[in-house]
């Protein structure tokens, strides 16, 4: 007779690995980073910006590599689309450091170079925390912050539909079928 923790012990039989698997991109993988911070602007009108760079090989996404450039409060306004229309819980942003903005400060407040720092990695933290979440993915407003270049605060919220359905009379059919329910020119479709 066996003794039963051993046999919920024993590894799995598994295929050797060859250097294709070992050092090849990995079967699933979503990288964001946030990087090259630039003030712009002067007096009440200077703000920081972020490249915003995205690679993929997830199809749900319609490009595979994409760099964006995003100010903080287009990062406010992805924390609220995702409040207002999801159902997961959005991780907090870095704070919005009111101290640093009141006039007559002897640093450069906002616009310190530590603090710029800081809040790049509180950026990215907060956009892989997001970016990485399954329900998320399918978030529109997602979409657009990672790959438009501009943001259109007008857009229809909704989900991003992978369709992958197969039809009798060809990819046209196909396409006429998918655009018949899906009339939205942002949706994905893969075929």
């Amino acid at each position: 007779m066996s003794d039963p923790t051993v046999a919920d012990t024993r590894r799995l039989n598994s295929k050797p690995q060859d250097l294709t698997d070992a050092y090849g991109p990995p079967s699933n993988f979503l990288e964001i980073d946030v990087y090259d911070p630039q003030t712009v602007g002067v007096g009440r009108n200077r703000f920081t910006t972020y490249e915003v760079r995205m690679r993929t090989n997830l199809p749900i996404f319609k490009l595979k590599d994409s760099i964006v450039r995003r100010r903080y409060s287009d990062f406010e306004w992805l924390k609220n689309e995702l409040e207002r229309d999801s159902k997961i819980v959005v991780p907090p942003l870095p704070g919005k450091a009111l101290k640093r903005q009141l006039p007559f400060r002897g640093d450069e407040g906002i616009f310190e170079e530590a603090f710029i720092e800081e809040r790049r990695v509180g950026l990215e933290q907060f956009i892989n925390r997001i970016a990485g979440h399954p329900l998320a993915q399918n978030e529109r407003c997602l979409h657009m912050f990672l790959q438009d270049e501009s943001l259109d605060r007008n857009y229809i919220p909704g989900k991003v539909r992978l369709l992958g359905l197969t039809m009798g009379c060809g990819n046209d059919c196909f396409l006429l079928f998918s655009l018949a329910l899906f009339p939205f020119s942002h949706l994905l479709f893969f075929h």
